[in-house]
């Protein structure tokens, strides 16, 4: 299985498995990119209405291409009917938007059931056809890479490479509507024609990796890698960028997994690396994950905790909290009797002298503009200018306290 999925890696499982890798990726590419910007706009839902709209387009293609005599699971002619079938469904969403009181979340509730419930219908008809039950149109629904023609994978590739291709055109004005519309408009840009470049692209990157993840799981490769790189960067360039990485490394690898042990769904598998990358990023992220929240959290407890030792050790108080003791004996500033050390004395008094200045400095500022600076252990030259404390030490008067910082 290793070994196996190691030559699925570098790409030598076979030409066929190699090709759905590549464009796995490509389409993860656009995915992540793509539902980036989605993400930004707060419009995450329109995905999932565009990926359960493309169902009907699909029954409705095999019908017709059947009905002419031709080859009802031909690749091309089912995305060109899902695509079809997807551009309906974000038009009709619009429309309700646009010209009835409902909100976007009930247009959207409203077309994908009644689209995904006729799709269903269409399928359940072309089951009980003498065609329709070797179709495998059930694989567009959770994706499905067994039954793969090499031209299938030439276009899936394809698809994900021109998805890219316009989200480079397109990354400047979407960067701008995402952010902010209202600046975007005064600015001269139509957001209502961005929305829908957005749109259409997302409905590209749905009907391009319908064979591959399925309408079911687009969805989830469309938000997650976003959502997954918001943990590591607060800049929209970079949240695009790592969005676009981690949806290309997890259609990657989920594709080789699935060619490693063929009985591994393709689409499935991708969906849980992208979840696997986005547990790591909650857990692991340096500046949002929850181990960095937890160790900020309790380094501060650790300056609490230092801060009032110091200063019941300048009023001559007893330390009785465990955690106070340990913290003190461990930077020196007490000894294993509980004796403040030279350092905690000198530190103590500086520890002192900062409470009374802040007491001063709340009466120069009427508490308002101090107060919501200071947290109670932060330095109070990392708060005022030399010239304030400066003038808070002569109105208090008698020699400034020396030793480390507290």
């Amino acid at each position: 299985m290793l070994d196996a999925f190691i030559r699925a890696l570098i790409l030598q499982s076979g030409y066929n498995a190699a090709l759905v890798a590549v464009g796995a990726a490509l389409l993860g590419i656009a995915a992540g990119s793509g539902g980036a910007f989605l993400f930004l706009r707060k419009r995450a839902l329109v995905s999932d209405a565009v990926a359960h709209a493309t169902l009907p387009g699909v029954g409705i293609a095999f019908l017709v291409m059947a009905a002419f005599g031709g080859d009802g699971r031909n690749l091309p002619g089912l995305l060109v009917g899902s695509a079809f079938s997807a551009g309906l469904g974000l038009l009709m969403v619009e429309w309700i938007t646009r010209r009835t009181r409902l909100a976007e979340d009930a247009a959207i509730g409203a077309v994908l059931s009644v689209f995904f419930g006729f799709g269903i219908v269409l399928l359940t008809i072309i089951q009980t056809m003498s065609r329709g039950k070797q179709a495998g149109l059930e694989g567009f629904l959770l994706g499905s890479t067994a039954g793969m023609l090499f031209q299938d994978a030439v276009i899936v590739a394809a698809g994900g490479a021109c998805a890219i291709a316009a989200l480079v055109l397109l990354r400047r004005p979407m960067t701008l509507v995402a952010f902010d519309a209202e600046f975007a408009a005064a600015s001269g840009v139509s957001v209502r024609r961005v929305d829908l470049a957005m749109m259409g692209l997302v409905m590209a990157v749905t009907v391009t990796g319908l064979k591959i993840v399925g309408l079911i799981l687009i969805v989830a490769m469309l938000i997650i890698p976003s959502v997954t790189a918001r943990f590591w960067t607060d800049r929209t360039g970079r949240l695009v960028a790592v969005a676009g990485i981690i949806g290309g490394v997890s259609a990657y690898v989920g594709a080789a997994l699935s060619a490693s042990a063929p009985n591994l769904p393709t689409g499935p598998i991708i969906v849980l690396v992208c979840f696997a990358l986005f547990v790591a990023s909650l857990l692991l992220a340096p500046s949002r994950g929850v181990l960095a929240s937890i160790l900020r959290r309790r380094r501060f407890q650790v300056r609490v905790h230092r801060r009032q030792g110091l200063l019941a050790l300048a009023h001559g108080e007893p330390i009785l909290d465990p955690l106070t003791v340990s913290v003190l004996r461990r930077d020196g500033l007490i000894r294993t009797d509980g004796v403040a050390t030279e350092a905690g004395r000198a530190q103590g008094a500086r520890v002192l002298r900062d409470e009374r200045r802040w007491e001063i400095a709340r009466q120069i500022h009427h508490d308002e503009a101090v107060s919501g600076r200071y947290d109670g252990v932060t330095p109070i030259e990392a708060v005022l200018t030399r010239d304030e404390i400066a003038e808070i030490d002569r109105r208090i008067g008698g020699p400034v306290p020396v030793g480390g910082e507290a």
